[in-house]
């Protein structure tokens, strides 16, 4: 079962209700103050009553600023959830995805790549924030291969689970430039909305939402 999370809602939830009960504490200050300073004042020179009024409307305003900002955020966030459980149905649904982003989980990841002819040269591998974090070697055959990677990192130890895109640069023999062709395709088992990315698993394959390139009904 897919869960929407709710942290989204609570955040703004929470936002508006600290922004209004402070909001309120002033509000009954200012109320108390004026109160007191009408109750006080001399009678021979009494205070100006239009700008107490002036006073009270421009809080007023704000008060209902607060409330307005309040409404929104809970717009925000209805349409938060609507979106995340637009991804479901994804699910059960054929998707065909750029695959040079996947993730790294338990020190282990693979890339499964298509070559027309041999070629050799080297890969990269990036982090989800574009810095190079490892450099190998790359000798590719003709057809249908994969690249498996660690977690080892080029300056030692090892990566955190994550996304992480691959890219090659391989020549033929003739010493032109080899395209690599990343894709998958397959059917969406199921979606994993608890990150910052939205992940489709497919055929034990966790792919992010905005690698995919077509959506289509199982062949």
């Amino acid at each position: 079962m897919t869960t929407v999370p709710s942290s989204t809602t609570t955040a703004a939830q929470s936002s508006s209700t600290a922004s209004q009960s402070g909001l309120m504490a002033n509000y009954e200050l200012f109320l108390s103050i004026l109160t007191t300073q009408i109750q006080n004042q001399d009678p021979l020179d009494p205070m100006d009553s239009a700008e107490y009024t002036n006073q009270l409307v421009q809080y007023s305003n704000v008060e209902q600023s607060i409330q307005q900002n309040k409404n929104l955020e809970q717009i925000l966030a209805s349409l938060s959830s609507t979106m995340s459980m637009s991804y479901v149905s994804y699910i059960g649904n054929e998707v065909v995805a750029d695959a040079s982003t996947t993730t790294l989980s338990g020190s282990q990841a693979s890339w499964d790549y298509e070559l027309g002819g041999s070629a050799t040269g080297t890969y990269e591998i990036y982090n989800s924030s574009g810095l190079m974090v490892y450099r190998g070697d790359a000798d590719l055959q003709a057809g249908k291969g994969t690249i498996s990677w660690n977690g080892q990192l080029t300056a030692g130890g090892k990566a955190a689970d994550g996304l992480y895109t691959i890219a090659f640069d391989v020549k033929d023999a003739d010493g032109n430039r080899e395209n690599v062709l990343i894709e998958t395709k397959g059917v969406v088992d199921s979606v994993d909305l608890s990150g910052n990315e939205v992940i489709l698993n497919v055929g034990g394959q966790k792919i992010p939402v905005s690698s995919v390139t077509s959506v289509s009904a199982p062949s």
